[in-house]
């Protein structure tokens, strides 16, 4: 790095913005990503000791994929090359492969490449990339928020170890902007500001996870609050709401509002009230609820109040929760409304629950039941010798694909765990059962 180079990252921690200047240099700084990053763990190890192979990083924006592959740059002992998959193509890669190669040869360096949004290049450039990460030309590090299964070839990935980075908790969040406040070097440190209890509580709501959106948030405050008298900027609610043009609402995530609202969600659906469930569902998206306790919560549900009377709420159920993986907010609140929507009008039954719960209880109290010998495996070698498998009916021999015989211990021959009502698809179930006891 030369005089010129020095001058200009030196203004740039001046002119640059917030969530930039602030970017941790060194893996200590990094906050969050525990379960990657923490003393001891696989990566951190893998860095610290410069012995990193191919990588996929994948996460949602804000977590920190781009700052993690800039801590490298600075610790690695390798050539470190940037670029974004957006406005690269395959002649970049042709360039800094060919270059990597002098550098091995010539100087016995290795190349690390960070490519970023890996996942917009197409199929032909991944393939470019290929054969250079195969034969360790170059060590790939792919950032991405898409699912690297879905987004990236598969030969790419088979030769990644791919990392998955999670949004941001919020203490973690709380400590990235109280640095951003303290740090008078890269940060805000040098001006007097206070930022309140609430205001604070709110970035944290409105970032869900994502750091930079905290900092530019924080950014923003500070540029539209002007100083008093003292020269003091203090940063209120009414600031922060004004900064991100999004009105806070009464909910405290860890509190009583979140399971209040929870509950009410749930009792919407379960009372199939759609508008109800759209409205709780409306007011925890934007206050800031993880989506992924949503998609859950209405996963369960899906399987204990609506069951068999609409066994195709549990795949809709879960087909969001994929959504909100896959695509993330904003755009994951649509498939989130069309599974809350389709679970609240579905009609309802709770049989399920019913049978399981009733069947576990009689696994608990009564004696165990043993398998039936016609039902036994009769595959193994000597098992026909006792009479495993014998007098056992293919059910598909017989008319209908069934027949009938008894497959429940002797002790509970009688018992009777599932009970189908007459609600949606359960009464044609229902029907089913009852001819086939006439038979």
């Amino acid at each position: 790095m030369d005089l010129f180079d020095q001058q200009r990252e030196k203004m740039m921690d001046t002119i640059s913005p917030l969530a930039l200047r602030m970017r941790p240099k060194t893996l200590d700084e990094i906050e969050g990503q525990d379960h990657l990053l923490g003393k001891g763990k696989l990566l951190r190890r893998l860095i610290e000791a410069d012995q990193l192979q191919s990588i996929i990083l994948f996460g949602p924006p804000g977590t920190g994929k781009t700052t993690l592959a800039s801590v490298i740059a600075v610790t690695t002992k390798a050539y470190f090359e940037q670029l974004n998959a957006s406005g690269s193509g395959v002649s970049d890669i042709r360039r800094i492969t060919a270059d990597a190669k002098d550098r091995l040869g010539m100087h016995h360096r290795r190349t690390v490449l960070f490519l970023d949004e890996i996942h917009r290049f197409n199929k032909s450039q991944q393939d470019a990339l290929l054969p250079h990460v195969e034969n360790g030309t170059i060590i790939l590090i792919g950032a991405t928020t898409e699912t690297p299964t879905f987004e990236i070839n598969p030969a790419l990935v088979s030769r990644s170890r791919i990392f998955k980075l999670e949004p941001l908790d919020d203490q973690s969040v709380k400590t990235i902007i109280q640095k951003a406040l303290n740090n008078k070097g890269r940060g805000l440190g040098h001006k007097d500001i206070q930022l309140e209890e609430k205001a604070l509580h709110h970035i944290v709501q409105v970032s869900n996870g994502d750091a930079r959106i905290a900092l530019n948030t924080l950014e923003m405050a500070v540029i539209l609050q002007e100083p008093d008298d003292s020269g003091r900027r203090t940063i209120d609610l009414k600031t922060i709401e004004e900064s991100v043009q999004h009105r806070a609402i009464q909910y405290d995530k860890g509190g009583n509002e979140h399971y209040d609202i929870i509950s009410a969600f749930i009792k919407s659906l379960r009372g199939s009230d759609p508008d109800a469930a759209i409205y709780w569902l409306a007011k925890m998206i934007y206050a800031g609820e993880d989506p992924r306790f949503i998609a859950r919560r209405m996963i369960v549900h899906a399987a204990e109040d609506v069951g068999m009377a609409d066994p195709t709420s549990l795949t809709i159920a879960t087909a969001a929760a994929h959504a909100v993986d896959y695509v993330g907010l904003p755009e994951a609140r649509i498939p989130l409304a069309q599974a809350a929507i389709h679970i609240a009008t579905a009609p309802k039954s709770n049989s399920v629950v019913t049978a399981i719960d009733k069947a576990l209880d009689d696994v608990k109290t009564l004696k165990s039941g043993k398998v039936p010998n016609h039902l036994k495996d009769s595959s193994y070698k000597g098992a026909k010798n006792f009479g495993f498998g014998e007098n056992y009916l293919y059910p598909h021999n017989y008319p209908g694909g069934y027949v009938d015989q008894q497959y429940l211990p002797d002790g509970l021959k009688t018992a009777s765990y599932y009970k189908p009502t007459a609600h949606g698809y359960e009464k044609e179930i229902k029907k089913e059962q009852e001819e086939k006891k006439k038979k």
